[in-house]
């Protein structure tokens, strides 16, 4: 098995392990997903366990993020690069984020330490406003991976170009409107189910042949088959 579809398969198992942690931390039946009072209801035992699968997750998501613009880089490699470093740096503010999540699911368990104190608001101005990068980045990313695949360059077929993270992240706020009963599982987790789909298309349409295998197909093509 090639670095490809090892590092493709690593950010499908980091992009699971941490949606578990993450909906272990955030899901809420009542779908209530403003504030932090619904988290008074998640037990410090489930909040923990959440903690720790979505910060052991996190790291594989980088492995993914190279995975990606390996697949991009036939199509160009300065853009392929500043995919990677772009995306890199959007998953490191968002594991510094995610490791927020258990703590301010704590306080809220104890709204006396909140009351007439600023920590909740000192709280989204410098924590919440990372989760903010990591969408932006990924909005970014998209972009750049839009482009490279509807060269044909790329390691994906152009049909991809649908599929690109933001557009399967959105696509859980659909599912929400449409289908609230459905949506209110994958909304906790939209990030890591769009990145979950994604790694899973890649791995099953792309090309995850190794160099030598991929020159090799072109040198028969070249020759006629002979």
């Amino acid at each position: 098995m090639n670095q490809l579809k090892i590092s493709g398969i690593l950010g499908l198992v980091g992009a699971l392990i941490c949606g578990t942690g993450e909906f272990l931390l955030h899901f809420d039946p009542q779908a209530r997903f403003t504030g932090y009072e619904f988290m008074a209801d998640i037990s410090e035992a489930r909040l923990t366990a959440g903690h720790f699968f979505a910060v052991f997750g996190v790291p594989l998501y980088f492995v993914g993020v190279w995975h990606i613009a390996e697949m991009l880089r036939p199509a160009g490699t300065k853009l392929s690069r500043a995919l990677m470093i772009i995306g890199w740096f959007g998953f490191l503010y968002g594991a510094m984020w995610m490791s927020s999540r258990a703590m301010i699911g704590s306080i809220a368990h104890h709204p006396e330490l909140t009351e007439q104190t600023c920590l909740v608001e000192l709280y989204e101005l410098r924590l919440e406003t990372l989760l903010q990068i990591i969408r932006i980045t990924t909005l970014i990313i998209s972009g750049i991976f839009i482009k490279m695949v509807l060269t044909g360059k790329s390691r994906y077929p152009k049909w991809m170009a649908a599929t690109s993270p933001i557009v399967l992240l959105l696509m859980n706020f659909v599912i929400y409107l449409t289908m609230p009963s459905v949506g209110k599982y994958v909304m906790p987790i939209a990030l890591n189910v769009g990145f979950s789909i994604f790694f899973l298309l890649s791995l099953t349409f792309g090309d995850t042949r190794c160099e030598k295998q991929l020159h090799a197909s072109t040198s028969d093509l070249a020759h006629g088959g002979n």
